[in-house]
């Protein structure tokens, strides 16, 4: 089995990540595609980030109905820093050794790669691939490492909180079933 790891804040997701996951899936032949909202992301340094349930819940529903895609609450049941090497080793575990792991992240982490945890098994452990992001050339790809070329989407998860706290228009840029929550639970006002 092939199995592609999409890790992330999602906060909130948007159609860039579930792009990103359709076309991860398609080009790297993965049977599904695991979204891994992080508990705490041991890289950001936000104090105002949505209760990792709220962000758990809206991944569930982004995702509903589509084929070969999966939710886990792997980080979020940690109630601590998350870190993907763990995180992977946990994967890896539960899997079995015959299935191949993909761990998928954006160009955007390239520069923050060095402080990783363990990132040496985190290539051992899985397929370590980078999908391009606008403003955020593919520079320093680590070797072994699988470029992943997606059509460029300028949506980012902090553009968007700022419009919805600004009123401004975001149903073409993230799920109808999550806007619907978002407004539900008053997020991001």
């Amino acid at each position: 089995m092939r199995i592609g790891i999409l890790g992330g804040t999602f906060d909130p997701i948007h159609i860039a990540h579930m792009r990103l996951a359709e076309v991860a899936k398609e080009k790297l032949r993965l049977d599904k595609i695991i979204f891994v909202p992080a508990y705490m992301p041991p890289h950001k340094n936000r104090k105002d980030i949505a209760a990792p349930d709220l962000r758990y819940e809206m991944v569930k529903l982004a995702i509903e109905g589509k084929d070969g895609f999966e939710a886990s609450d792997i980080e979020i049941n940690k109630k601590n820093t998350s870190y993907s090497v763990e995180t992977l080793r946990a994967l890896k575990e539960k899997f079995g050794p015959e299935t191949e792991l993909f761990f998928i992240t954006g160009s955007d982490s390239l520069s923050e790669l060095p402080n990783w945890k363990n990132i040496g098994e985190i290539f051992k452990l899985a397929h370590f691939v980078v999908a391009n992001r606008p403003k955020f050339p593919l520079k320093n790809v680590p070797q072994g490492a699988e470029v992943l070329k997606i059509p460029d989407m300028d949506i980012s998860s902090s553009d968007l909180r700022n419009r919805i706290k600004e009123g401004k228009r975001v149903e073409d840029m993230i799920p109808q079933k999550v806007i619907s929550y978002i407004n539900e639970k008053s997020l991001y006002s």
